[in-house]
């Protein structure tokens, strides 16, 4: 499945209903959200989740909060967009993650912690009556986009409830990003989230710092 199109027949179809249909949209930070509220606000009703209980430390998860509120209260929209934060219990990640602590990034390690995250926010959705859910996650170049959305998927008929297809990296998506971030002077982390890219990230620096 193209994604990408996928989402594009989606929005074609509520528009025609001429209803603005609601959106609870699980983001990672602001950067990623940048672009995809940039895409998606002319057309839905939008409250953005942060739930992460993978990001390691507390301050990091704190400061990626206060980037992202900042970012919705600057960003010009058609429709208003809504910051839930989400409670932050790093032990689920923990618990989801034993056993995989070694995986590599991008391994099944990041596909339970989509999952994970997913979960919460279909759940939420479902509570709240909204119409769709969704995650900015596919605009990064390092996140499966097909793991995503059939994640999403299996989610949505668990739950019955529509989602959102997506591949935001698609038409340039992440260099969009990136200009937006320039654009709102936002804060870009440059490790995913959890202590274990963390470990990772400062293993590589290391490396080449000796090389």
């Amino acid at each position: 499945m193209n994604y990408q199109l996928e989402m594009e027949k989606i929005i074609k179809q509520e528009t025609a209903k001429n209803k603005v249909p609601k959106l609870l949209l699980h983001a990672c930070c602001a950067p990623c959200s940048s672009r995809v509220l940039e895409v998606l606000s002319d057309y839905f009703e939008i409250t953005i989740l942060y739930y992460n209980p993978n990001i390691f430390p507390e301050v990091e998860f704190e400061k990626r909060l206060t980037e992202l509120k900042r970012l919705v209260k600057d960003l010009k929209t058609k429709y208003p967009v809504e910051v839930w934060p989400g409670r932050y219990e790093p032990k689920e990640f923990f618990t989801m993650a034993r056993g995989h602590e070694k995986d590599k990034e991008g391994g099944e390690r990041c596909f339970k912690c989509y999952r994970l995250r997913l979960e919460e926010t279909v759940k939420l959705a479902k509570e709240n009556h909204f119409d769709y859910f969704t995650t900015t996650l596919s605009i990064s170049p390092y996140k499966n986009s097909r793991v995503l959305n059939e994640i999403g998927r299996e989610l949505a008929e668990k739950y019955n409830l529509s989602y959102l297809f997506s591949d935001f990296k698609k038409k340039d998506g992440y260099h969009r990003s990136i200009e937006l971030s320039e654009k709102y002077h936002l804060y870009r982390q440059d490790y995913c989230g959890c202590i274990y890219s963390k470990q990772e990230r400062d293993e590589k620096k290391l490396l080449s710092e000796v090389n």
